[in-house]
């Protein structure tokens, strides 16, 4: 039965589920009493939904606390093993898939390095679901849990009703790639598993949101910095983030070739494969047969020696520019969103870290409009190199708390045997 504004029953216990566990994830251990204020439902309904998800094992007891004159009160949390996540990051020197528990705590993880073959459709697909197999057969997995795959991709990730998740990866050559639907086709997991494909900026932004240095901000941009640049939108109004192609912003009319085929895009200028790229055509040297990341840490130690050395003034000249060219695009960034942080992460960005970070951050505000300029911090991320990863993961979970807490549909006792032998066989030996 609906009510008058459209809602049925069921919405509103899956609403109140929702509110609840999410109230008791991020900020619990929490008693009942806590948490009627915390969601505003009724101390009745707070109980109801309580009982169901401890009925449900998603919900367990987490010790207790004195009350003011009465019985201690006992304390609840999130059950850290009720669910299983898989987080993929499709980056840029790496496939890197990571299996979770509900606390985010890993449980399992691989890697595949991406070799000549670059983004080709079918390699990427063939890493995926070859390390799904492999963290599903590793010994903390428990597969009957597995709430779903978060996927983080470059490029823009169109969400279409026949084909599913479509990337759009013009800087790595993808055309509209189905890959929800290629995905699905060689899985190893039953059809009740989702999987949730979104832009890896966002998926770094949203994880950073959840549990590292934008945590309690309401308007932020989260900084992918790595081979290219990318950025996650946060506002009141875009809660879980929103990927902008921040990287293909025009700095220099007429200037450099970017990898997506135009000219002068910031990229051009700030990701770390032009920043390689430069320092080898002003007469630096590379390290040969190494991939980005290895080349970039001996870029910063010629242009930042140890004591006693002479600094490669080319490789200085080169990141010195870069950082400028960095501040004037954070810059943008600031006239047009007013965030209250900017958070740079990013395999690169967090391998040039603090040594870059007061030249950008002098850069923009040089040119970025003065008020808002002065309300802005930027710093790095809190993550590391796993938060994309993490973000991944954080997908199909976002939508398990939306749902209220209702798993997949659990695979029947005729079906399990079946689906571990098809994931031993998958796995790589």
């Amino acid at each position: 039965m609906a009510g008058r504004n459209g809602r049925t029953v069921r919405d509103l216990r899956r609403g109140n589920r929702t509110a609840v566990l999410q109230r008791l994830y991020f900020d619990g251990p929490l008693s009942r009493f806590e948490l009627g204020p915390a969601t505003g439902l009724s101390s009745g309904s707070v109980s109801n939904v309580v009982a169901d998800l401890i009925a449900d094992g998603l919900v367990e007891e987490a010790g207790s606390v004195d009350s003011d004159g009465g019985r201690p009160r006992t304390l609840l949390r999130v059950s850290p093993h009720s669910g299983q996540m898989i987080g993929v990051d499709v980056g840029e020197t790496r496939v890197r898939v990571e299996l979770f528990d509900l606390a985010l705590t890993e449980l399992a993880r691989t890697e595949r390095p991406l070799t000549a073959q670059g983004y080709d459709v079918d390699v990427i697909v063939g890493h995926i679901r070859d390390g799904i197999a492999e963290v599903l057969t590793s010994e903390q997995a428990v597969p009957e849990r597995l709430l779903g795959v978060g996927v983080g991709v470059p490029g823009i990730v169109e969400h279409t009703p026949d084909r599913g998740a479509v990337v759009h990866g013009q800087t790595i050559g993808w055309d509209a790639v189905p890959l929800e639907r290629l995905l699905r086709a060689t899985s190893p997991l039953p059809d009740e598993v989702p999987y949730v494909i979104d832009n890896g900026a966002k998926t770094l932004g949203q994880a950073e949101m959840w549990f590292g240095a934008g945590r309690g901000a309401r308007n932020a941009v989260v900084v992918l910095f790595g081979s290219g640049v990318g950025a996650c939108l946060v506002t009141p109004e875009v809660e879980h983030g929103r990927a902008v192609e921040w990287g293909h912003l025009t700095v220099r009319v007429r200037g450099r070739r970017c990898r997506c085929g135009a000219p002068g895009c910031l990229e051009a200028y700030a990701g770390a494969e032009s920043l390689l790229a430069r320092w080898r055509e002003e007469g630096g040297r590379p390290p040969e047969g190494t991939d980005e990341e290895t080349a970039l840490t001996a870029m910063l130690a010629a242009a930042y020696p140890s004591e006693g050395t002479a600094p490669d003034p080319v490789a200085l000249a080169v990141l010195e520019e870069t950082a400028e060219y960095l501040g004037a695009g954070l810059s943008d960034l600031i006239n047009l969103f007013q965030p209250e942080r900017i958070l740079i992460g990013g395999w690169a960005g967090l391998q040039l870290g603090t040594r870059f970070l007061p030249a950008v951050r002098r850069h923009a505000a040089t040119y970025a409009l003065r008020h808002p300029a002065d309300k802005v911090t930027i710093d790095l991320g809190r993550l590391g190199p796993d938060a994309v990863t993490v973000g991944a993961a954080i997908l199909p979970l976002a939508d398990f708390f939306a749902s209220g807490g209702r798993r997949p549909e659990p695979l029947g006792e005729d079906r399990l045997p079946a689906w571990r032998a098809a994931l031993e066989e998958r796995a790589p030996r």
